[in-house]
Formats: C-alpha cells, structure tokens, sequence
C-alpha cells in the first residue's frame, strides 16, 4: 500500500470530495465534476486508485509480475486524473494507491480520513447496470462503514457542458 505524492495536505484541513479513479469513462466525469465544484467550494479533492488482488495463491512469481504491472497501470491512471482534477480546480489533487477490495479500501479511508466529506462515483450506461460502485452502494449503503458521507453520482451520460452548468 502506497501514498502518491501530496503537496502540503498534512496542514491542509479543507474538506476532500473522494473520487474513485478507474479506466471507466464515467469516472473521469466523476472527477470533472468533482473539480469544479471543489474550486466553487474550497475543497480539496483526493484521487483514490485501488488495486484489487490476483487470484494466483501459488502462483507467487506470476502474482508479483501483476502486481508490478497493476501499480504501473494505477500510477498512468492517477496521473491522468489528477490532470482533471487540476485543469478544472486550479490544485494538484491528494493522490492514493491501496492494494485491497475497492468497497473496503473506501471504507477504510473514509472511516481514517475525516476531513473527506463527500464520494463522487460515476455512474456507467451500460446495459448491465450503474457499476459495482454505485451497485453496492444501492443495495447497501451502510458500506461506506461507520461514518456515513453523502455520494454524488455522477451519470455517465452527462455532458461535460451538463456538469459545468450543475457547478455554477
């Protein structure tokens, strides 16, 4: 379990807005979203990037290789939307990288981090539903743990333009 960098956020006790990066397009309109309003309101925002284990329990060397590949990947990841995330806020965001099931990696952070007061999930249009994300957390909400925040989903089929009216 790895922190990317941060830019003096240990004296920062600004609220955060929680995005969830992932390869998924509506993610990154989650961060959009996420930026803007954090510039309207004087948040910040934190970037969270989990890696989800292999199922490869012997297959020790295999498992390393994937893990290596999976950090570069979340890195690549973080990166790109933290660009989001500035280009709409005017600051570089907190950047995360944790290693575990991504409904307990939020949860946990959620639970440790008390300044983060709001999760932003995009939310997808595929047939098959809104997402695992947005999924879990209709059918339980008390999965964000003992402290629960508002969520912010964010529709997949939003237009940008859609977003910056709804952010003033």
């Amino acid at each position: 379990m790895s922190n990317a960098t941060t830019e003096n956020a240990d004296h920062d006790e600004r609220i955060k807005f929680l995005v969830i990066a992932s390869d998924h397009p509506e993610a990154m309109l989650a961060a959009f979203f996420s930026g803007r309003r954090a510039k309207r309101s004087g948040a910040r925002v934190t970037i969270l990037n989990v890696i989800e284990p292999p199922d490869f329990g012997h297959w020790a060397t295999v498992a390393e290789t994937m893990r290596a590949e999976a950090h570069e990947n979340a890195e690549a990841v973080l990166r790109e939307f933290a660009a989001e995330v500035k280009a709409q806020s005017g600051e570089a965001p907190e950047e995360l990288i944790r290693e575990g099931r991504t409904v307990d990696e939020i949860k946990k952070l959620i639970e440790t981090d008390p300044l983060i007061a709001i999760l932003f999930l995009g939310a997808s249009t595929e047939q098959s539903g809104p997402g695992p994300l947005v999924s879990a957390l209709a059918h339980n909400p008390a999965y964000l743990g003992a402290r629960p925040i508002p969520v912010v989903v964010v529709p997949g089929s939003a237009t940008r333009d859609e977003l910056r009216k709804l952010s003033g």
